[in-house]
C-alpha cells in the first residue's frame, strides 16, 4: 500500500532549520493554525493560547518517549581484522533490551561482522533483511546500561534542512522520560511546563503514553516503502484507557498530541492490547474510535502523516488550509509551528 499523500510546493525558507529558542521565540510561542474539521475554517494564533480552544473535561494525550542520539560511529571488524575504520550506524528500531534494527551506511557489511563502538561497546550483525537496507544487531550491553552508553556516544538524527549541530536537548520534549525514539516526537515540542499547568488549572486532563518512533528516512530516495512497513513499539496504561472512556462518556474530547499518539491509541482500540508493536496505517477511509482531535506540526509533501490527517478532516479542506499556512509563512518540521485540528 503506497501513500496517497498530496504533493505540493513547499518553499525552502519555510523549513525550520533553527529551534524556536534560537530564533528568539519561546518554545510555546510558536504560531498555531486552528482548523475546524467540519467546516475547514481556519484561524491563526500562538500555541501558548491552546487552552482557549479546549474546554474543561477534554483530555490531552502526549507521547513521553525520549529521543535517543541514534547516529553512532564504529569500526567494522571481520574475523578479528579491520575492514573499515569509520562506519556510520543509524538506530532504526529497538527489538528488545539488546537487539536493534539499524541502518549501516556501508556496502561492506556481512552477517557475523562486529561493530566496535568504543572500548566497552560492540555489536554483532545477526540478520540481513531481504528487500530492506536494514540489518539487525545484538549489542554487548542491554537495557539502561546500553542506553547510557548510546547517550554518551551518539548524535541526534538531523535532516538536510537542519544546517547546525543542535544538541540533543533541542530534540526533546519537556516531558520526555522513556528513552526509545530515534526521531523526535515533534508535536509535543511546543509544550512548556507553564502551558501544561495552565491547561490543568482550566480543568483539562493530561495523560501520557509511549510510542517509540522509528527511523523514517533510510537514505535511499529510490526506496519505495509503504506506511504499513513502519513497525513501532507502543505502551499505554489501563489508566489511560479508563481516562479516555470517562472523557467520552462525559462528552469531552480526546486530543492526541502528534501522529504517534493517534497511532498508539487507535492501535490499542483495534487490537485491545495496551502494549505492543503497531504498523497501523491511518487514512481517509479509517474510522477514528479513540481520538477526536489532533495537535500536530506541518508535514512535508507526500508524507504519510498527511494521509492520517485526512481521517480527521476531508482532504480538500486540509489542502486549502495548507495553502493558507504557506501564504501565512508557517514553519515546517520539528522546530516549526503547530496545527490544531478540532
Amino acid at each position: 500500500m503506497v501513500s496517497t499523500a498530496f504533493d505540493f510546493y513547499l518553499p525552502s525558507k519555510l523549513n525550520a532549520s533553527h529551534p524556536p529558542e534560537r530564533r528568539g521565540v519561546r518554545r510555546d510561542h510558536v504560531k498555531m493554525m486552528v482548523l475546524d474539521k467540519k467546516t475547514g475554517s481556519v484561524s491563526h494564533d500562538q500555541f501558548f493560547r491552546l487552552g482557549d480552544y479546549l474546554k474543561q473535561g477534554d483530555l490531552v494525550v502526549m507521547n513521553n518517549s525520549r529521543t535517543v542520539p541514534a547516529i553512532l560511529q564504529a569500526s567494522l571488524l571481520r574475523d578479528s581484522k579491520l575492514v573499515q575504520q569509520r562506519v556510520e550506524i543509524r538506530l532504526a528500531r529497538r527489538r528488545n533490551e539488546e537487539i536493534w534494527d539499524v541502518l549501516i551506511v556501508t556496502d561492506e557489511v556481512r552477517l557475523g561482522d562486529i561493530l566496535q563502538f568504543s572500548s566497552d561497546l560492540t555489536a554483532v550483525v545477526i540478520d540481513m533483511k531481504a528487500n530492506s537496507p536494514l540489518k539487525t544487531m545484538i549489542f554487548s550491553k542491554k537495557g539502561t546500561e546500553l542506553f547510557n552508553t548510546i547517550y554518551a556516544l551518539g548524535e541526534p538524527v538531523r535532516y538536510e534542512y537542519i544546517h547546525d549541530k543542535w544538541g540533543l536537548d533541542y530534540y526533546q520534549t519537556v516531558f520526555a522520560s522513556h528513552p526509545g525514539s530515534v526521531e523526535m516526537p515533534s508535536a509535543g515540542r511546543a509544550f512548556s511546563w507553564e502551558l501544561l499547568f495552565n491547561l490543568q488549572r482550566k480543568g483539562i486532563e493530561l495523560d501520557f503514553i509511549q510510542l517509540h518512533t522509528g527511523l523514517s528516512y533510510l537514505l535511499d530516495d529510490e526506496l519505495e516503502t509503504s506506511p504499513t512497513d513502519n513497525y513501532e513499539e507502543y505502551h499505554l496504561s489501563e489508566k489511560t484507557i479508563e481516562k479516555i472512556r470517562k472523557t467520552k462518556a462525559a462528552g469531552g474530547r480526546v486530543i492526541a498530541v502528534g501522529t504517534t499518539v493517534v497511532r498508539a491509541l487507535e492501535s490499542a482500540g483495534i487490537i485491545g492490547a495496551i502494549s505492543g508493536v503497531t504498523n497501523l496505517y491511518i487514512n481517509q477511509s479509517f474510522q477514528l474510535k479513540m481520538v477526536d482531535g489532533i495537535i500536530t506540526g506541518f508535514h512535508e509533501p507526500k508524507a504519510s502523516h498527511l494521509d492520517m490527517l485526512t481521517a480527521f478532516i476531508p482532504q480538500e479542506l486540509l489542502w486549502s488550509a495548507y495553502e493558507e499556512a504557506i501564504e501565512q509563512q508557517y514553519l515546517w518540521h520539528e522546530f516549526g509551528d503547530m496545527n490544531l485540528i478540532l
